[in-house]
């Protein structure tokens, strides 16, 4: 039997090509998706099928009815950053495993709560695969050569569509490690690059992928000046991202299947070797 997913972000971009993405890769799309209230409309037409938006106003009335005929289904949230830890809420208080999308919202109380609760989840600031090992290559380096780059500056910046509200997850999880190495650096100085023309010519997006990439570059210089290493990497398009959260489904599914089900983030995914 496929499994049910029900795509909460829809009409969003990335909720669209995740739900699309899902159906051409076998799973059974539940046609409901939770949405923000400012969406005026009530139904999407995504993947060839008609899809019934729940609001936070109704979601708790109508929950009972949708898991009525999907007991079993597992939730991805790409919705907003803003929404990122009620939801988390909603889908724990309901039982409903999950794999979260979103970045921004309180990370360390997301972590939290499905900690605490056991829950079954995944949860990451990237869902691409290749990224997620760059991510795993820069914990190690962190853990095994902690003075590797001592003494170095550490400058990072990112692009991605002007709609994006929150500074990038995955820039946010790789200082982290960076501070690891001693580098006086946070969150804060990641600069966030959101102005159209400033992609093109200064981070060299494609025009016509303004409205959806992720571009991404690591400096480390030394104290001198004569020595530069450069981390960088640049995403056009959603499609990499949707096609790793399938894979995170697929990984949870299994992990409930073998009763193993708890919290999880893409990087035991990627261990697991179920990443297509």
């Amino acid at each position: 039997m496929s499994v049910q997913v029900m795509v909460n972000g829809i009409p969003g971009n990335m909720g669209r090509i995740v739900a699309e993405t899902c159906v051409a890769r076998g799973l059974e799309l539940v046609p409901y998706s939770l949405t923000g209230e400012i969406i005026v409309e009530n139904e999407a037409e995504v993947a060839g099928k008609t899809i019934q938006l729940l609001k936070p106003s109704n979601r708790e009335a109508r929950i009972g009815e949708v898991l009525a005929k999907y007991p079993n289904m597992i939730c991805i949230d790409y919705t907003h950053p803003t929404a990122v830890n009620d939801n988390a809420a909603f889908y724990v208080n309901h039982k409903i495993p999950f794999v979260m999308g979103t970045t921004g919202g309180d990370r360390e109380a997301l972590t939290k709560l499905v900690a605490d609760a056991n829950h079954p989840s995944v949860i990451a600031p990237n869902m691409a695969k290749q990224i997620v090992a760059f991510q795993t290559m820069i914990e190690f380096l962190a853990k095994e050569f902690p003075t590797a780059f001592s003494g170095y500056k550490l400058s990072v910046v990112e692009s991605h569509q002007k709609t994006k509200a929150d500074t990038s997850g995955t820039a946010k999880a790789v200082v982290g490690d960076f501070q690891k190495m001693g580098f006086d650096f946070t969150v804060d100085d990641i600069e966030k690059v959101r102005n159209e023309k400033e992609q093109m010519e200064r981070m060299h997006v494609p025009e016509e992928y303004l409205g959806g990439h992720a571009f991404h570059t690591y400096s480390l210089d030394s104290a001198d000046g004569t020595v530069h290493f450069e981390f960088q990497h640049n995403v056009c398009g959603r499609k990499i991202y949707a096609e790793g959260t399938v894979d995170a489904v697929n990984f949870l599914a299994d992990q409930i299947a073998a009763g193993t089900a708890k919290p999880f983030n893409m990087m035991d995914v990627l261990r697991s070797g179920k990443m297509r």
